[in-house]
């Protein structure tokens, strides 16, 4: 006997899980709903099966084949027009030739169809419809029986007041040939509206079968939510994928749960997923395959699709998370919320009781969602920061996003380019850096590949030799879990605002340059350019000088691949040096913590007394001091330092300092003859200032600092080995210029800003300014002993406040009111 599937529905009030796929395929425990109702049918005995398709008809031809993978043979009618359910029977009718069953694609059910099917024979019945008893009939058609079995009225969809059964039509029915005759063509015809009514008013036998198994429409999402709570109670006999680990627990191929993690049953856990430290799943949670679960976050009663990530310490009670779904940090989702596919939710936001999200939207980190978000207004978010390509390794920033980013980077420049490439040690950037070949290969670019090099090594081959331009890859240093894709120019600068525009718009409007075969770039791998970068750095200082000096020093490479490069270069002026994580080592460098790392260097250097310590970060950027004195330098102490160091070095010339540079830079500058430059916050601004004619020095309040001389960008190495020739010209030690500098004091808040009230808030700032303003970047207030600043924060809706006053008190009093108008701005 063959069976019909009738998988044409859409699934609205399935909405936003049905937004892209068909009802049949939206997942009930980690299958398609309709592979359930196939496993069904083949436990009973049905291996010919007949598909209707509709509405997204490819999803489920795609997914299922011809059946032979579950052991059944499938054949497909599509419907060009909806035709409804007799009518998508009858578009199938040159392969119904016998008795055979219809049944749902989109209901779960373990109901008896030996049974139905033995009913029918019994009465001889042209029509034989399944019925099932459930508590709330209205959604339903039902169907009065007499005593014998024989239909008698159906009733579809009725009011209370109409409900005088309990009994419904399960939307299973055992079929003679016959009755597809009965069924108009070429219009929309319903089985219980219209067909077996009209059979039963020409007297044709219709029967009735009640089932006792289980029965749910999975129509809404309450009832899918529902469907698998029931799977996992064991109220449906279904399959669940996976091996039963403990009580009510399935666990998927290649899944692994942190030691520290709680899994609650009743919960499935599916393939390849990964749960981290002090997580709970809860009970009745379901994650579907390849899903990443953060530290410390706790799930009760949810449905997380395939390859959804969920950040550290979220929440979610009760919630359904579609398909590549993205929850950041803290994220809220409150009972019967709902995310489409692909959705992405910020930091802190919260997604309120009900709520449904639509596929491809992007919720604002600290919003607060309270009604739904239809699904027309599509969203889509850009990958690009001021930064650069930045997001979660494997999860924002896969393979194939970077092969588009290197194809819409490679389309701004000339075919046959040359453009160096470079990464760090891990696995991540690896990964990366082979897409980002490819897709500049693509675009007709040669690539030189440098292999592991510090991001200064990158710069300096870009800067001192032919190339046009870089790409560097490699994880963040504060957060080894993102990955940053960062783009050089010609000089070995970070990509202006201009160019990275371009590049961006490429990649928005998918406008790439794709070569003919015989102009795909090429892969060079160039000798020598760590030894290169290593005789241009000693060149920039005394070498004599310092070799006298005879320091002793504590360095922290970090596994970084500055280790590579940076012992030679320190040999050479004579240093006393313990080195510290001195190799490219992934496991350590991403576990390394910057403080925890110079904490270890101050113990070191007391323990030692050496004249000196510094961490270089992983990147090779990034530099912290620690004087001779065991102290730890912040960033704004270990600028003033070199800032009084340089002294009359910079006679005459600029220091490049961000906005919200202390005062105390312009003091030192004024002092020796130097001007100050302030830039916007970002490190391509500072770069770019430093480039400029006449500056001497450059730095950024994070620990990053420019020589000039040598190269217009970054370099922690750089900066180590200038340090080490001032102390040696002004036989001095570093604890004593640190005594020497001038205290500051400042100050610092963040206001969430919507964007959509960004421009009228730093409007009204201007407007409301009662003394000297600079608008450099965002709004600065001058005031005669310090400053205010509100600065739009490019990557979120956040307004970030700095304040500088003459006590840390008033600094932040300033901050504080400061972040208060803007709090009164916002509404």
């Amino acid at each position: 006997m063959k069976a019909v599937i009738m998988a044409g529905g859409e699934g609205s009030r399935l909405r936003p899980l049905t937004s892209n796929v068909p009802k049949p395929m939206v997942p009930i425990v980690n299958r398609p709903l309709m592979e359930h109702v196939v496993t069904h049918l083949r436990r009973h005995g049905f291996s010919e099966i007949v598909v209707t398709v509709a509405y997204l008809a490819n999803a489920i031809r795609t997914y299922f084949g011809d059946g032979s993978e579950l052991g059944v043979r499938m054949v497909y009618a599509t419907e060009e027009a909806p035709l409804g359910t007799a009518g998508s029977v009858r578009n199938a009718r040159d392969v119904l030739d016998e008795t055979f069953v219809v049944i749902s694609g989109d209901v779960l059910t373990d109901i008896d169809l030996t049974a139905i099917v033995a009913r029918h024979r019994e009465r001889e019945a042209m029509a034989t419809i399944g019925l099932v008893r459930v508590e709330d009939p209205l959604e339903f058609g039902i169907v009065i029986c007499d005593e014998d079995g024989r239909v008698e009225r159906f009733l579809e969809k009725p009011t209370w007041g109409e409900v005088f059964s309990d009994t419904i039509n399960s939307g299973v029915f055992v079929l003679e040939p016959e009755v597809l005759e009965w069924i108009p063509p070429d219009r929309p015809v319903d089985f219980s509206g219209e067909v077996f009514p009209r059979l039963l008013d020409a007297g044709r036998p219709i029967a009735g079968a009640v089932s006792a198994g289980y029965w749910e429409d999975i129509g809404t999402l309450e009832a899918y939510v529902r469907a698998h709570r029931d799977v996992l109670d064991g109220r449906v006999d279904v399959d669940i994928g996976g091996f039963p680990v403990a009580d009510g627990v399935w666990l998927g191929r290649g899944s692994q749960i942190d030691p520290d993690a709680l899994v609650e049953g009743p919960a499935v856990v599916g393939d390849n997923c990964r749960v981290g430290p002090g997580a709970r799943l809860g009970g009745y949670t379901v994650l579907g395959a390849n899903v990443r679960i953060g530290r410390d976050v706790d799930l009760e009663r949810v449905v997380v699709g395939e390859g959804a990530y969920v950040g550290e310490a979220a929440r979610l009670r009760g919630a359904v998370i579609g398909r590549g779904c993205d929850l950041r940090r803290q994220v809220r989702c409150e009972e019967g919320a709902a995310l489409g596919e692909g959705c992405l939710v910020g930091e802190d936001a919260f997604i309120g009781t009900g709520v449904k999200v639509y596929p491809q939207k992007t919720i604002e980190a600290g919003a607060t969602i309270t009604s739904s978000i239809v699904w027309e207004s599509r969203g889509a978010r850009s990958p690009f920061t001021r930064d650069g390509v930045v997001g979660m390794a494997n999860v924002d920033v896969t393979p194939e996003l970077a092969v588009r980013v290197a194809m819409a980077y490679g389309t701004t420049l000339d075919v046959d380019a040359l453009v160096a490439v470079s990464r760090d040690s891990s696995r991540s950037a690896r990964m990366l850096k082979r897409a980002v070949i490819a897709g500049l290969n693509s675009a007709g670019v040669n690539v030189v590949d440098l292999e592991v090099a510090s991001i200064p090594v990158t710069r300096y081959q870009v800067g001192r030799t032919a190339l046009v331009g870089g790409v560097t890859v490699r994880i963040a240093e504060r957060d080894p879990q993102r990955v940053v894709i960062r783009f050089l120019d010609a000089d070995g600068a970070d990509l202006p605002e201009t160019a990275r525009r371009r590049v961006e718009r490429s990649f928005n409007r998918e406008d790439y340059r794709r070569v003919l075969p015989g102009e795909i770039g090429d892969i060079l791998v160039p000798p020598g350019a760590r030894g290169q970068y290593a005789a241009a750095l000693e060149a920039t200082v005394d070498l004599e000088r310092i070799r006298r000096r005879r320091f002793r020093l504590v360095v922290d490479y970090s596994c970084g691949s500055t280790s590579i490069v940076m012992p030679n270069v320190l040999g050479k002026v004579g240093a006393e040096v313990l080195a510290v994580n001195p190799y490219a080592s992934t496991p350590r460098m991403l576990a390394a913590e910057p403080a925890a790392l110079a904490a270890d260097v101050a113990r070191l250097v007391e323990a030692s007394s050496a004249d000196a310590g510094a961490v270089i970060g992983v990147d090779g950027e990034r530099l912290t001091l620690v004087d001779d004195r065991g102290r730890v330098l912040d960033d704004v102490e270990a600028l003033l330092a070199y800032v009084s160091l340089l002294g009359d070095r910079l006679t005459g010339q600029q220091v490049a300092v961000p906005v919200a540079a202390p005062t105390a830079v312009r003091r030192l500058a004024n002092d020796v003859g130097a001007a100050v430059r302030e830039t916007r916050m970002s490190t391509a601004a500072v770069s770019e200032a430093a480039a400029g004619a006449g500056v001497a020095f450059a730095a950024d309040l994070a620990g990053g600092f420019v020589v000039p001389a040598f190269l217009p960008a970054f370099d922690g190495a750089a900066a180590l080995l200038l340090l080490l020739d001032l102390l040696a010209e002004r036989d001095r030690s570093l604890s004593a210029v640190v005594d020497a500098l001038p205290r500051t004091h400042r100050a610092t808040e963040s206001v969430a800003t919507p964007w959509e009230r960004t421009g009228a808030v730093m409007r009204e700032l201007v407007a409301g300014a009662p003394g000297d303003t600079v608008l450099v970047d965002g709004v600065k207030l001058l005031i005669d002993d310090g400053w205010t600043l509100a600065v739009p924060d490019p990557t979120g809706p956040v307004t970030r406040v700095w304040a500088e006053g003459p006590t840390a008190t008033e600094a932040q009093r300033r901050a504080r009111e400061l972040a208060g108008r803007i709090r009164r701005l916002v509404g």
